[in-house]
């Protein structure tokens, strides 16, 4: 694995391994502990998470990549990759720039005529929701360690909805969940960034 060097960020000079462990940790713990996706336990079990670890240091690389997995998505059986997980640690990690590439990303799907059969859900250290403090806590639910590009399939989503009636309630239900933890119940869970 390489170790890539980032004087500018330190906590970036860490492995593809490190990273893939981190991430891992932040789904154990956060997604899955806290059951902000009751989704995400089953595929997470049963090893159907597709981690990769991006090098690519500009937008138009990651897009390259991201159309790559993308394809392999869509090309692999569902038993094998459920979904995938696109780590970019070394690119837009400004979430502004983040949050306009999400609309590059869905025309990324619209052109590779995968609208319907893969969405893409955003995670980002920094998330925000509109109409939020950057400090409030219910932007938590879909903070990262590192900028995530989440491929799902739509296929998937459509049996887990099925299996909880109750989905169209998991947003408020998460607000909840991240209140009642505040901030010092998520320092306790160290889901950040691998050291």
């Amino acid at each position: 694995m390489r170790k890539p060097t980032n004087p500018s960020n330190p906590s970036l000079n860490v492995d593809d391994d490190q990273i893939v462990a981190a991430t891992q940790r932040w789904l154990e713990k956060a997604v899955i502990g806290l059951n902000l996706c009751p989704f995400a336990k089953s595929v997470y079990v049963k090893q159907q998470v597709r981690y990769v670890v991006s090098a690519a240091t500009t937008p138009e690389a990651l897009l390259e990549q991201l159309m790559d997995e993308l394809q392999t998505l869509s090309d692999t059986d569902p038993e094998r990759i459920d979904t995938t997980l696109l780590i970019h640690p070394f690119v837009l990690t400004d979430f502004l720039d983040y949050n306009e590439f999400l609309d590059v990303a869905d025309a990324a799907v619209e052109d590779m005529q995968l609208a319907g059969d893969i969405q893409v859900a955003s995670f980002h250290p920094e998330y925000q929701f509109a109409d939020t403090d950057v400090n409030d806590i219910t932007n938590y639910t879909n903070r990262a360690p590192y900028p995530i590009l989440h491929l799902l399939r739509e296929d998937s989503i459509a049996r887990a909805v099925e299996a909880f009636p109750e989905a169209s309630d998991i947003f408020e239900k998460n607000m909840e969940t991240m209140r009642q933890l505040g901030h010092d119940g998520w320092d306790k869970l160290d889901v950040g960034p691998a050291k």
